[in-house]
């Protein structure tokens, strides 16, 4: 499942290196954090490499 925002593309790398243990679990807040309780690591690598490129910064933006 592809990211549909750059912000949950970047959310979703947020708490992918969280759950690797390359960043501190209590450094991640909202939708990072629902995402690092909520997902398996593959998951997260699978919404965090996709690409950025033509992607709205919030979903609601147009």
């Amino acid at each position: 499942m592809p990211a549909k925002s750059k912000a949950q593309q970047k959310a979703a790398g947020a708490a992918l290196a969280a759950k690797r243990g390359e960043a501190r679990k209590s450094d991640l807040q909202g939708a990072s954090k629902e995402m690092y309780e909520s997902m398996t690591e593959a998951e997260l690598e699978e919404l965090a490499s996709t690409s950025r490129k033509g992607k709205p910064e919030r979903v609601g933006d147009k």
